[in-house]
């Protein structure tokens, strides 16, 4: 596993570390990835869980308040309630209280039941852990999937943020979906951000979570210092 942190930039705190899978050496997600299919989609899905878990408390997540947001793949799930139990059994055995897990999903992942999906987040939020739906307007169901359901988190795809201090379309776009997760009372997380201009364009826009290399790129198997974009600014 690699981590990444989604920072508070209200407090200058890290929200969560995304953990993303990666090979033995450090090889890319997609490397990993393409060796997945439905023979072996359960059992690596259960295995991402746990790896991450175990690797972000070797990291040293439980000495900071940070949470932990681990990927699944809702199609990898039969039964929420059966499918989490070695998620359970993997937190207790090294300390890691389950209020502190955030499970995200990709919207490019097609869904072949929404409602099955829906059912799963609805588990899932019953039994406390965070929910939260990634790489939001890129996917296949955009806001008819957020209409079927609504998880804590919507993390906004790097393409809409690519560039935003530049592009007024943008901008609205994404004034427009904050302005909806507030009434939805839904917490929204701007990811892929690299440069200070997109920066200060999502601060401007009132967004506070942000994720993106401007601020720390994964670190394979450890916890990645943040950089602040702000101090980068004043040092300049």
């Amino acid at each position: 596993m690699a981590f990444q942190p989604i920072v508070d930039v209200d407090t200058e705190t890290v929200f969560a570390y995304e953990a993303l899978v990666r090979g033995p050496e450090g090889q890319s997600a997609a490397s990993v990835l393409l060796q997945v299919d439905g023979a072996n989609l359960y059992a690596f899905d259960q295995q991402c869980r746990v790896r991450a878990i175990e690797a972000s408390v070797k990291a040293g997540l439980l000495d900071t308040p940070a949470r932990l947001s681990i990927n699944f793949l809702p199609n990898a799930v039969y039964s929420p309630a059966a499918c989490i139990q070695l998620t359970l059994k993997t937190a207790a055995a090294v300390g890691m209280p389950t209020d502190r897990l955030i499970f995200e999903f990709t919207e490019n992942e097609e869904m072949l039941d929404p409602a099955h999906v829906a059912n799963i987040i609805a588990t899932y939020q019953k039994m406390g852990f965070g929910t939260a739906l990634d790489d939001f307007g890129a996917g296949h169901a955009g806001l008819n999937l957020l209409a079927r359901f609504q998880p804590g988190i919507i993390k906004l795809d790097m393409e809409l943020i690519r560039d935003i201090d530049t592009s007024l379309p943008r901008r609205m776009i994404v004034e427009g979906m904050l302005r909806m997760c507030t009434a939805l009372g839904i917490t929204v997380i701007a990811e892929g951000v690299e440069t200070l201009g997109e920066f200060e364009a999502l601060r401007g826009l009132g967004v506070r979570y942000i994720q993106g290399y401007l601020l720390a790129k994964p670190a394979f198997e450890a916890l990645p210092t943040v950089t602040w974009p702000v101090k980068q600014a004043i040092a300049v």
